[in-house]
């Protein structure tokens, strides 16, 4: 069989002007605004132009007369610029350094096309990410309060930042769709009961960009508190961590011992991300306000606390220690099923030895436990070289008691 597809229909408008949108996530994008073009069956009015390079490299200016056509039959594209036509005295796009939003400042990492709003929990643009982030399992956990509930709330009115959940009262959730007495008075249970966290928990909720689980497991462990986080020294403590990684070098080469090497899987990217956060005074002011409402993330996390369940009394996989032990130093991915033990609590035996749990395989990764159906990671530990052990080896590593 043979298919012919048809080029793109392409059409002639002008650029009204360059807006910037923010994202969910904090991503910034320039979008064109065009006079109405009809294009492929539809009428076009706006056209992505993706993130600053992408316009600089097409050149697009507000007056220009631009080539526009629908990529894949889908989304609007500006294709190119007829320069023939353009106006005398037009001025080069630049993007933004303020969040046109909430005014937070607007960051580019270097080796990323795309701005970013650093304002996330004040931000209005990332703010329904910003709840169901925070609510999520994983996180401070507040069950009952889903994306739809959050919609509404947000849409109301009711919620404009965090704090706000530990404001609802019964009248207001009862006023919303398919929420009656006993839904809304479950919520508000969930709400208190999600007020006794551990640190790790919260930190992950803060929706801090590049701080997954493990990063914030890390950071409360070995900080200790929400403001020793906030306050960090991130150039002092990553040269710190420099200079045991090249001690830990020459141990391995003499057969020495090693030693536990601090912040083990935070580079400089999270550091500048956490450093950004908290230099943005919205997000301690959210964050003030979350404490004054009683959230107590410290309360089952204290460092060297060896406890590994949460507030309520179940596990909590972040509240884990790093103490020295026999796989200080090793970074450890675990993927596939394991026999006879969760991949959970595989990590935090992990943990508890004093190794580090990556999600991804590189060439700094020591091991990689395999159970079955293993896939990718273990695909990718072959090409770099990684050694595979299995649950038994790994067990076999650690002095049994």
């Amino acid at each position: 069989a043979v298919a012919h597809k048809y080029p793109a229909q392409e059409e002639l408008t002008t650029v009204l002007a360059i807006d910037v949108q923010v994202g969910r996530t904090g991503k910034l994008t320039p979008v064109a605004k065009l006079a109405p073009v009809f294009v492929g069956g539809v009428t076009v009015t706006n056209a992505t132009l993706h993130n600053e390079d992408e316009a600089r490299r097409k050149d697009v200016r507000v007056g220009d007369t631009v080539i526009v056509r629908r990529a894949g039959d889908v989304i609007p594209e500006v294709v190119s610029v007829i320069l023939e036509k353009r106006q005398t005295g037009s001025g080069i796009f630049t993007m933004p350094n303020i969040c046109p939003v909430c005014a937070s400042p607007a960051v580019r990492d270097e080796d990323e096309a795309d701005y970013r709003c650093t304002g996330g929990l004040y931000c209005g643009a990332q703010r329904k990410q910003a709840f169901l982030h925070f609510a999520q399992r994983r996180a401070v956990e507040v069950d009952g309060l889903g994306e739809k509930l959050i919609d509404q709330l947000v849409d109301a009115g009711l919620i404009r930042t965090l704090p706000d959940l530990y404001k609802l009262g019964l009248t207001a959730l009862v006023q919303l769709d398919r929420m009656a007495d006993k839904s809304a008075l479950n919520v508000l249970k969930a709400l208190q009961d999600s007020k006794e966290t551990s640190l790790p928990r919260f930190i992950y909720g803060l929706g801090i960009r590049h701080v997954g689980e493990e990063v914030a497991r890390i950071l409360s462990s070995q900080l200790g508190s929400l403001q020793a986080i906030l306050d960090a020294d991130w150039s002092t403590m990553l040269q710190d961590k420099a200079s045991a990684q090249k001690a830990n070098a020459r141990a391995r080469t003499k057969g020495e011992p090693l030693t536990p090497v601090p912040l083990e899987g935070i580079g400089p990217e999270i550091a500048l991300s956490i450093q950004a956060f908290a230099a943005e005074i919205h997000n301690r002011e959210v964050i003030a306000r979350l404490l004054a409402a009683g959230v107590m993330p410290e309360a089952s996390m204290q460092p060297g606390n060896s406890s590994s369940s949460d507030s309520r009394g179940e596990p909590d996989h972040l509240s884990v220690p790093v103490r020295a032990g026999a796989l200080a130093g090793l970074t450890i991915v675990v993927t596939g099923t394991l026999p006879g033990m969760g991949r959970a609590q595989a990590e935090d035996l992990i943990r508890q030895q004093g190794g580090t749990v990556s999600g991804s395989v590189s060439r700094r990764t020591h091991f990689v436990l395999a159970g079955d159906n293993a896939g990718s990671k273990l695909d990718k530990a072959g090409e770099l070289g990684v050694p595979v052990i299995d649950l038994d080896q790994l067990l076999r590593m650690i002095p049994q008691p």
